[in-house]
């Protein structure tokens, strides 16, 4: 019994599902990296972008969900954050105010 010196060729079908597997794979990594910014301005509004702003000439340029441009005055910007480390300033807890204790009336003679 001689061994065969040539391995049996792998069909091209075999092939191209690898290809295939591969590069959905490469694909949905690539997708991952895409990064969505949220402005905060000055009066507590917040912008969602689709693309990080760029500051050109003390406006900020930036392309929303639709692939739009649109504009903002570098003046209103209060702050730029990756969606993913932004938090609404409505689930910040809230500031409880302390009210006086009210005296009871069998210490009105210590006062």
């Amino acid at each position: 019994m001689n061994p065969d010196p040539h391995p049996p060729a792998v069909p091209p079908r075999q092939v191209m599902t690898k290809a295939v597997c591969l590069g959905l794979i490469g694909l949905l990594a690539l997708t991952g990296c895409a990064h969505h910014y949220v402005m905060r301005l000055n009066n507590g509004a917040e912008i969602t972008t689709a693309s990080k702003p760029q500051l050109v000439e003390d406006t900020y340029r930036f392309k929303d969900a639709r692939g739009q441009e649109h504009f903002v005055s570098a003046g209103r910007v209060r702050e730029i954050t990756p969606a993913s480390m932004a938090r609404r300033e409505s689930n910040l807890p809230a500031i409880k105010e302390k009210k006086p204790k009210q005296r009871k009336w069998y210490h009105l003679w210590l006062w």
